[in-house]
């Protein structure tokens, strides 16, 4: 098998299951049947997931078989995985409501024509309660405890209800009635995409590759992105919306989405941080890769507009690129923009910076800030304009 296939799979994977075992498959010459599956517990997908999508386009691109799964019956359990308090399941009408819009969506990234999307009710509705009680033999409860979150809550006296051992059974249930040979999954996701490979084992089927896919951080850079927590870029975004955000992050942060979310090689991407090391200016770049992603999910042309756009408001005479870069730290839920105004220096005191919006003389990006109690939340930073020639670009921090 060729080194440079390989190397196109294992980029951006966080730990590959067993790796030997990958090489056979792909040295058998035929289609491998990859598997990734999403509960849907959202009507929107955000570029943190597009990271297991990517993944699968890759595998797609070679010629293997790609098997989308959306978990509407495993998405009324709720999966437990990271939680310290039982989840409250979903209703059938929800979960059937999301799941249209994740087909709608994915298919941004897959070819349609070479994508199988499954949904696990298909097999689980027709098992009956003695077919999952067997299921559930093939398992045990210490090895469910094994796992971190359980073990936490357990030893925490923190109730852990039945169904959620079921969860992970279930999802690794998916792999025997699908026959995958890969599944890809978040690193929070290890223990139960094992358990897929020790079921697979018990029917007597060879057992999948397991691949774990590193968690997307937001564009606060901290925490993983996720819509609650308003760090995200949404997939459904628009062109304007999806660049404006991509922009926004740090310069460190950019390698990282370029590593995991863009197609171009790394090669290159390796000689592109060569040039910021050597002093070239790192806003090029991230033009790029936002270029990149709003072409993926739109067009060329809107890609183009985006620019445009985004340096008609924020580029053109307004902001110098030379400014002071602070980082603030957040004390509560949001940071008042009175106080972040002082607390940066931009001006002498909260009643000022009342004062400068209430004239019209603040600005966010180039927008003008109107509403004096505006609260900042945490995200990956922002320049803050007072009057004509005050600038700085301010990054919240937790």
């Amino acid at each position: 098998m060729q080194e440079d296939v390989l190397a196109i799979l294992l980029r951006g994977t966080d730990e590959v299951l067993i790796r030997q075992e990958l090489i056979t498959k792909l040295d058998e010459g035929r289609p491998l049947r990859i598997k990734a599956g999403f509960d849907p517990t959202a009507p929107d997908l955000h570029l943190g997931h597009t990271v297991l999508i990517n993944k699968l386009k890759q595998f797609q691109d070679l010629g293997h078989e790609v098997l989308f799964l959306i978990g509407d019956f495993t998405g009324m359990i709720g999966d437990p995985t990271g939680k310290n308090v039982t989840r409250k399941p979903l209703s059938r009408d929800e979960v059937i409501d999301n799941a249209k819009t994740y087909e709608e969506q994915i298919f941004k990234i897959l070819d349609p024509a070479k994508t199988l999307v499954m949904f696990n009710s298909s097999w689980m509705n027709a098992m009956s309660p003695a077919d999952l009680i067997q299921l559930a033999a093939k398992h045990t409860v210490a090895r469910m405890l094994e796992r971190d979150d359980f073990s936490k809550r357990f030893k925490g006296g923190q109730p852990i209800a039945i169904h959620e051992f079921l969860y992970p059974l279930i999802q690794g249930y998916d792999s025997v009635a699908m026959k995958a040979d890969v599944e890809l999954g978040g690193t929070d996701q290890k223990f139960n995409l094992l358990v897929g490979r020790q079921l697979q084992e018990a029917f007597g089927q060879k057992p999948q590759v397991v691949i774990t896919m590193p968690i997307l951080e937001g564009l606060d850079g901290v925490q993983k992105m996720s819509k609650s927590l308003n760090n995200y870029v949404g997939i459904a975004d628009s062109a304007d919306d999806m660049f404006g955000k991509l922009m926004s992050i740090s310069d460190e942060l950019m390698w990282r989405y370029f590593e995991l979310l863009s197609f171009r090689p790394m090669t290159e991407i390796q000689l592109w941080l060569q040039e910021c090391e050597q002093g070239a200016n790192p806003r090029n770049y991230k033009v790029k890769l936002a270029q990149e992603i709003v072409e993926r999910f739109y067009d060329a042309a809107a890609a183009i507009k985006a620019l445009e756009n985004f340096e008609a408001r924020f580029q053109r005479g307004a902001i110098p690129d030379d400014m002071e870069e602070l980082e603030l730290k957040m004390e509560s839920a949001g940071y008042p923009i009175a106080s972040l105004l002082k607390a940066a220096g931009l001006t002498s005191s909260t009643s000022e910076s009342i004062r400068m919006i209430n004239q019209g003389a603040v600005k966010i990006d180039g927008e003008k800030v109107s509403d004096p109690k505006l609260q900042i939340a945490m995200d990956g930073g922002h320049v803050y304009q007072v009057g004509k020639r005050k600038f700085a670009r301010i990054k919240l921090i937790a």
